[in-house]
């Protein structure tokens, strides 16, 4: 069973950084992709930022130039977070997939098997 857990949220005023780090106990043959995804109040869960299983880099549209997704070893996924806004609010969740997934699927909600519980950012104004 692959664990996934996230740490490093917290409050920042608008404008601050906060880093995300998220450990998952994959299986690195497999190549899984690993993304954030996020979950404002009332919202749907949404990816934010992903590396697929070549290792290419995808963003949302809406955070690409402020957020950055990195890893060390694949099961080390960060999401550096500068330039919040009081719109990034949300819950943060860090997923793996069960296998390869390349491009733009890995963007997407269903592509994920694995999930952490979450870590809260809170983004005053």
């Amino acid at each position: 069973q692959v664990h996934v857990v996230e740490s490093g949220g917290g409050s920042v005023q608008s404008g601050g950084s906060l880093r995300l780090s998220c450990g998952a106990s994959v299986d690195t043959y497999r190549r899984p992709c690993m993304g954030w995804f996020r979950q404002g109040a009332g919202q749907g869960r949404e990816g934010v930022a992903a590396i697929d299983s070549d290792g290419k880099t995808l963003y949302a549209d809406s955070v690409k130039g402020r957020f950055t997704i990195s890893q060390d070893n694949i099961k080390n996924t960060y999401l550096q977070m500068n330039s919040l806004k009081p719109e990034d609010t949300a819950m943060y969740y860090c997923a793996a997939s069960a296998y390869y997934c390349s491009d733009w699927y890995a963007l997407r909600r269903s592509t994920y098997t694995h999930w952490g519980q979450g870590t809260q950012v809170t983004v005053s104004s």
